[in-house]
């Protein structure tokens, strides 16, 4: 296996999780009945660039079917977040209705609403039909594909180039990530900036966050190795935030090589956080699989010990790092006989490898369950808000990672 970045051989194993079907292929009752394709999900380390990868097994059109379950406004935490940065961002580029926006990976347009409420003329690049009709049904432009060098030519042969390009938690799911870069090159304006974010590696380190590797993320990104790639290609990052969006979260503002914008000292502070982490020494990188085993078994003691007292854990949210969980931890349903989520597209399906019933929330709380498993722990807060009647009948919350929890 080559770095699919700077086709350097791979020899360093980051995390191997055994094998899983695709995260977000849930099942329909009709498909309990069929075969299930799994894939291995074993994630390797590159000494050269240090872009961290999934090994691939499964092309992008296994894992990005018309279908997908994954409507991003489902999400009060963040449709607010989004608006957040369309306020933060209209004011900080001075965008008017003389300016163009592109979101690549627009998904139901949880964020160009707020674009296009202001005015701002804007297109949306969404390969996924549910997704993509829905964010036409709020009257968004949506290109109907996937991304990169040749798509942007057309666009930008179309339309024209972009001042902002918005790109929030697709750089991870791309398996050219060269190809998507350059077409971000070439639909830039000279001066332009591009915006990305992308779960910190860090975090993912130093929290044990290994649920959030799935097949659908095929590079796990940090400053340093992102800032690398783009340079190769005409690029450069220019300034950072760090926000607190999956756990852990960078924003990076990019630019043409050339252009006028200069490096702030966030992104130098940034840059010296990572290295002084280790994420450029390969020994930062090893054990990091005894860690995800040791939340595994805490997990299961947790279940199988509830099991016995005879007490009913429910789930909630049917997200992909749910699923990596798990699957890894080998739970099915007489263990965990129900998650709930608030996405309609996911209700009355089953999650993919473990075949958890999925169910509606009010569902959820009418089984009066006497615990919670808070799947995507990244939205504790807001699920337990919205939860927050388990308490009538002394029901509790819980989380398995970075560690087992139970409140």
């Amino acid at each position: 296996m080559k770095c699919r970045h700077c086709q350097t051989d791979l020899h360093d194993t980051f995390i191997d999780l055994g094998f899983s079907p695709p995260s977000n292929a849930y099942l329909r009752q009709e498909d309990l009945m069929r075969p299930e394709t799994y894939y291995p999900l074993r994630v390797m380390v590159c000494r050269s660039c240090w872009l961290v990868q999934t090994q691939d097994y499964a092309h992008y059109d296994q894992l990005f079917e018309s279908d997908y379950a994954y409507f991003s406004s489902t999400s009060t935490t963040w449709l607010k977040h989004a608006a957040d940065y369309v306020e933060m961002i209209t004011s900080r580029l001075s965008l008017s209705q003389n300016s163009k926006v592109v979101e690549i990976a627009a998904n139901d347009g949880y964020l160009l609403q707020y674009v296009q409420q202001r005015g701002i003329p804007c297109l949306g690049v969404e390969p996924t039909t549910s997704t993509a009709n829905a964010a036409r049904a709020k009257g968004i432009p949506i290109v109907e594909e996937f991304f990169g060098v040749k798509l942007a030519r057309d666009i930008v042969a179309r339309d024209g180039k972009a001042d902002l390009i918005a790109a929030n938690n697709v750089l991870a799911h791309v398996p050219d990530i060269n190809d998507f870069l350059g077409g971000m090159a070439v639909l830039l304006k000279d001066h332009g900036t591009i915006t990305i974010e992308f779960p910190h590696l860090l975090n993912l380190i130093e929290q044990s966050q290994f649920d959030t590797i799935y097949h659908e993320h095929f590079s796990y990104l940090a400053l340093g190795s992102v800032d690398r790639m783009m340079r190769t290609l005409g690029l450069r990052v220019y300034d950072v935030d760090q926000i607190p969006t999956h756990g852990g979260s960078l924003r990076v503002y990019a630019c043409h090589e050339n252009a006028a914008h200069q490096p702030t000292a966030v992104l130098r502070r940034v840059q010296q956080q990572e290295l002084d982490f280790g994420l450029e020494k390969i020994e930062t990188y090893q054990g990091f699989q005894a860690r995800a085993e040791k939340i595994k078994l805490d997990l299961l003691q947790f279940l199988l010990e509830q099991k016995r007292l005879g007490k009913k854990v429910m789930a909630y949210g049917a997200a992909a790092k749910g699923n990596t969980l798990l699957n890894y931890s080998g739970v099915h349903a007489d263990l965990l006989p129900l998650v709930a989520d608030a996405a309609a597209s996911k209700q009355n399906k089953y999650m993919p490898g473990s075949h958890v019933p999925i169910v509606s929330p009010a569902a959820l709380l009418a089984a009066r369950p006497d615990y919670v498993l808070i799947l995507p722990w990244n939205l504790k807060a807001e699920v337990e808000a919205q939860l927050a009647e388990i308490r009538n009948w002394g029901g509790r919350f819980a989380i398995a990672v970075p560690h087992m929890q139970v409140w």
